[in-house]
């Protein structure tokens, strides 16, 4: 069994808290939110799945104490700098982090002092750090990594992941657009509020694991627009406003476009798909019909992660610098 403390109890850290209490393998041995609403209330009422005994602290140092959690289950922030203070303190605790920051899964080029101090910060306290989810860190980067060890060459990869978006929880919904006016997400998309976190990280991923050097890493954010009403949203969609977003992030080598990443996630898509192409020798795609629910593999790949960061050595890692992550039993 592995000791976790989970913090961040928004609608993915509750996700992540039942599938946890589900699978086996996982002791939960504490939470922690700031959001007053939920301190002190039972993790698992609170998740919907019956009393745990565990009340939700306001503070690490509560949660924690009299306690030996081996691994923190981060599902806060999307943003890096609003991460570091967390990452931080959650080091300097002697915790593991497994986090879902999207700007963390390789933040060495669009952050790197950041980068440089967050990885300090682990190495003198001596655990390791990393990020993941199903995307950053799974369906786009990883596994078309791994599937280029197929290969005697490679000039390009290409990658789609085109999604149902109603069946996604309601803040990923939001944060794809879906209901906003044309004018609205123009708005958002101006703010970086609309938008698939982590695009870049991707690219610069795959860029650093297959060792090209880029010129150039460049993201499109447009509007998917309803051409008539859909209700199998959060909330109706009317026709002409938007039902999601479609997103493309491009590594270039010189003028080589060696990477593309398409991004689609809209309310009502009627053909969700994930796809990896590979060209090169052999040249090859893999398709997954149907595609993957996000949000489940999200807290899945998370918590595969938990078992193989324990001995992944100090500092922040990537993906590439864990065991490949795989499904696991209890006293496996």
């Amino acid at each position: 069994m592995i000791d976790v403390l989970h913090v961040g109890i928004g609608p993915l850290g509750q996700m992540m808290v039942r599938s946890a209490a589900s699978r086996g393998g996982f002791r939960i041995v504490g939470a922690v939110d700031i959001d007053p609403a939920k301190i002190g209330k039972d993790l698992g009422e609170l998740c919907g799945i019956g009393r745990l005994g565990i009340a939700v602290s306001g503070s690490l140092d509560e949660a924690i104490r009299g306690k030996s959690p081996q691994v923190a289950v981060v599902t806060t922030v999307s943003n890096l700098a609003a991460f570091e203070p967390q990452a931080v303190q959650l080091a300097r605790a002697k915790l593991h982090i497994v986090s879902t920051c999207e700007e963390l899964l390789f933040p060495w080029r669009t952050q790197p002092e950041l980068a440089r101090r967050i990885d300090k910060v682990c190495r003198d306290s001596g655990i390791a750090c990393v990020a993941t989810g199903v995307n950053p860190g799974y369906l786009m980067d990883f596994l078309p990594t791994a599937l280029t060890g197929l290969c005697q060459k490679v000039t390009g990869v290409r990658v789609w992941r085109v999604q149902d978006a109603s069946i996604r929880r309601i803040p990923f919904q939001q944060k794809i657009g879906a209901g906003l006016t044309l004018a609205e997400f123009e708005a958002a998309r101006k703010a970086g509020t609309v938008r698939h976190v982590g695009l870049p990280e991707s690219v610069d991923f795959i860029a650093a694991r297959l060792g090209w050097k880029l010129d150039r890493n460049t993201e499109s954010v447009e509007p998917v627009m309803a051409e008539q009403t859909i209700t199998s949203g959060y909330k109706p969609i009317a026709k002409g406003m938007a039902r999601g977003v479609y997103q493309v992030g491009r590594g270039f080598v010189g003028n080589n476009e060696v990477i593309t990443l398409t991004f689609k996630a809209a309310v009502g898509e009627p053909e969700p798909y994930e796809e990896v192409r590979i060209e090169g020798e052999p040249a090859f795609s893999s398709r997954i019909a149907g595609g993957i629910n996000g949000d489940v593999a999200t807290c899945a790949v998370t918590l595969n992660t938990v078992r193989p960061i324990l001995n992944a050595g100090p500092g922040l890692k990537t993906m590439a610098d864990l065991p490949a992550p795989s499904w696991f039993i209890d006293g496996a």
